[in-house]
């Protein structure tokens, strides 16, 4: 079972124009998170090792 990674502000796609970067509080959600797609987690890291290998 694939693990969700959690919304935090080092990966979201706006991190680097965020004015409401680190300012919410524990357990809120940021309405304008989006995943950066160029940070992977280290799962989809090995998958991709795994295949360049075959």
């Amino acid at each position: 079972m694939k693990e969700q990674q959690k919304p935090m502000c080092i990966i979201c796609a706006w991190r680097a124009t965020c004015q409401k970067q680190f300012s919410l509080k524990a357990g809120q959600k940021c309405p304008d998170f989006v995943k950066d797609v160029t940070v992977k987690i280290e799962e989809e890291e090995e998958k991709e090792k795994e295949q360049e290998q075959k």
